[in-house]
């Protein structure tokens, strides 16, 4: 880390330049247009490239402007997809000139190209992230399941990220999706805004009409701990939802029951909050008296998995803890509705003795 830093206060300008220079010259910086047009391009990505990093420290720091988060955010999306596009719009250009396609309309073949494309993809992207997430049913096996939790209904929802943007009215869609689902329960797995409860308050607050038969649960993300972390985890509590902060949820259903256990982000014990890090042993910790057997069925939530596809969460085998399943979720923003079912003559995948009773 104190080696990035080091080398940081030169890579970034080397990168920024790299990142602005290669879009130029493909579109704006070749022979091929008049002055004029030559002269205005220049201007618009120069201004673009002073403004880009003021824009973005702005916009993201402590308490900054979301206007300014979004000329930077959006700056940053934009010109990367032209940067990737003009990279391939030069290796067109060199197979044009190898086939004898002279300039100017080399150039400009490819300029047009690079910018054409990259605007559809900008335009695309936008749509694709203001809609309502796309809905995928999953059929989830969990080991030793009860048959009264069988065809249990789960919707998991992450990544919201609300931000600089608003999307209130995105938000009152998500609730309205979920609520078709008539779930039993509603997990929350993290990375629920950016920005302080102040903020981001508007956008959030429809989450409280979210309908769960059994309970609505909330885990933290590494984004919450730039920000306010414990205000978050307070105020989806007074939403009605239960934050998982190392913490379980006992679900029960026909006379059978069903743990889920959350905990905090992996960034978490850095963030320098009292009591806050990933604690699995505890998220999962049957307390005396409950009555809870061992081998009760437990569904793990925590954040990182997101990032890891197919994994168990990492700290698992560590704590001594026996994770049934993790419960999925997409980073996309995609709905995950999940009916977990029992199995017979199944071997399970811990111990490897069959497991559970039929659906």
């Amino acid at each position: 880390m104190r080696g990035l830093r080091r080398v940081f206060p030169v890579l970034f300008p080397i990168v920024l330049l790299l990142l602005f220079a290669v879009p130029w010259w493909t579109i704006v910086g070749s022979d091929s247009w008049p002055t004029p047009a030559f002269v205005a391009g220049t201007v618009v990505f120069a201004v673009a490239l002073v403004g880009f990093p003021l824009a973005m420290r702005q916009g993201h720091r402590s308490g900054g402007s979301d206007l300014a988060a979004r000329i930077g955010d959006t700056t940053l999306g934009v010109i990367w997809v032209m940067f990737t596009w003009s990279v391939l719009g030069l290796v067109v250009r060199l197979v044009l000139k190898l086939s004898g396609v002279d300039d100017p309309l080399r150039c400009r073949i490819t300029a047009l190209g690079a910018l054409v494309i990259a605007a559809v993809l900008v335009l695309f992207g936008n749509i694709e992230a203001m809609r309502v997430p796309r809905i995928r049913a999953v059929e989830v096996v969990i080991p030793r399941l009860g048959k009264g939790l069988d065809g249990l209904r789960v919707v998991v929802l992450a990544d919201t990220h609300y931000g600089p943007i608003n999307r209130t009215g995105w938000s009152k869609g998500v609730v309205a999706a979920v609520n078709t689902l008539e779930a039993d329960v509603v997990c929350h797995a993290g990375d629920l805004a950016d920005g302080t409860v102040a903020q981001r308050r508007e956008q959030v607050d429809p989450l409280g009409e979210v309908n769960a038969g059994s309970a609505k649960l909330y885990i933290t993300g590494n984004h919450e701990y730039f920000s306010e972390a414990q205000d978050w985890l307070d105020h989806m509590g007074s939403l009605g939802w239960q934050p998982l902060h190392n913490r379980h949820h006992l679900v029960e259903r026909g006379g059978d029951r069903l743990i889920f256990a959350g905990v905090d982000d992996r960034t978490a014990a850095s963030s320098g909050l009292a009591g806050h890090g990933t604690n699995l042993a505890v998220s999962s910790a049957r307390p005396v008296g409950t009555g809870l057997p061992a081998r009760t069925p437990t569904g793990h939530r925590a954040h990182p998995a997101l990032h890891q596809p197919g994994r168990r969460f990492l700290g698992t085998a560590a704590a001594g803890v026996r994770a049934e399943r993790n419960l999925p979720a997409d980073p996309a923003r995609r709905l995950n509705h999940l009916r977990p079912v029992s199995r017979r003559n199944h071997a399970d995948p811990v111990r490897g003795r069959p497991s559970g009773r039929s659906r």
